[in-house]
């Protein structure tokens, strides 16, 4: 029976974790209409650790060491830290919420180039072939896109989260793969709004506009995103390799473009729509089994 759940599990994990992270792009949009998005992200912190809390003590999982929280907390700024903020930025310069998920959406072709050097991992022709075929998809999506203007400094953040999600999910899985999530993740999301408060008062006004659409999208992001989606996250970090997790987020643009869509009136063109079919069609190659047989250095 545990072998048959912990296979369910196994499947449905790569399509809880897209539809989740894709709807983190959705509550973004709704949390930034009623704060700055450096405040907003304090304020999410602030409730995740709240929440984690009291998680903690229910359970009381066991502390990392003074290393492993070093580690946690460097994991933290990257993953939580300057992809968040990268992201939230974009979208509060108008950056749609359907292609603020797009720079990020070209996290696999660097972490596997990435991976391939700093962990070991061996990336076989067919997965660089998905890796590149998910790239064409990506950029097709981009076509005619305005790039320039507030939007343009927007595209920049997008490009810093690209950088962060990118080493942080490779630090994250060298680093902290045997740290229990439940403190893992209170020190990162602790470290993470540390940095955002600080961001707040130094550069925003810090005026929040207490809405109900504030205060849902908020909560969306802390229990389905900070809590679930990264718990998801982290699960398939260490049952899988780095190149096939990341080829995931090819699909999260297209996930988050059809919720956006639905939502908000997005617009999606027809081209956008072959750009995703391609991204989805890459990630099939990445994650498809290897069948070739391992040969032994003496054979």
């Amino acid at each position: 029976m545990n072998q048959r759940w912990d296979d369910l599990a196994a499947r449905a994990a790569p399509a809880v974790f897209v539809v989740l992270w894709s709807s983190g792009f959705i509550g973004t949009k709704y949390a930034v209409s009623g704060a700055e998005p450096l405040t907003f992200l304090t304020i999410r912190m602030a409730y995740v650790v709240v929440l984690l809390a009291i998680i903690i003590a229910i359970w009381r999982p066991k502390w990392p060491s003074p290393r492993e929280a070093a580690h946690s907390a460097v994991a933290g700024l990257l993953i939580h830290g300057f992809y968040l903020a990268g992201v939230s930025i974009a979208i509060y310069h108008h950056v749609p919420a359907g292609l603020s998920a797009l720079i990020p959406g070209l996290q696999p072709v660097l972490t596997s180039t990435l991976a391939n050097r700093w962990l070991g991992e061996r990336v076989t022709p067919l997965q660089w072939g998905g890796l590149l075929l998910g790239l064409v998809g990506v950029l097709l999506v981009l076509k005619s896109r305005p790039m320039t203007g507030e939007v343009g400094w927007g595209w920049f953040a997008t490009c810093v989260a690209l950088v962060s999600i990118t080493i942080g999910t490779l630090y994250q899985k060298r680093f902290c793969g045997n740290i229990d999530w439940r403190t893992g993740n209170t020190i990162q999301f602790v470290t993470s709004g540390i940095l955002y408060a600080i961001g707040a008062w130094l550069f925003e006004t810090r005026v929040v506009n207490w809405s109900m659409e504030f205060i849902l999208g908020v909560s969306w992001l802390v229990v389905a995103l900070s809590i679930g989606s990264i718990s998801v996250l982290y699960w398939l970090v260490r049952r899988a390799a780095a190149t096939q997790v990341a080829s995931l987020f090819y699909l999260v643009p297209a996930t988050t473009a059809l919720m956006a869509y639905v939502l908000f009136n997005e617009r999606l063109d027809v081209l956008g729509i072959v750009g995703m079919a391609i991204c989805a069609a890459g990630v099939f190659l990445v994650n498809k089994p290897d069948r070739r047989p391992e040969v032994s250095p003496g054979s």
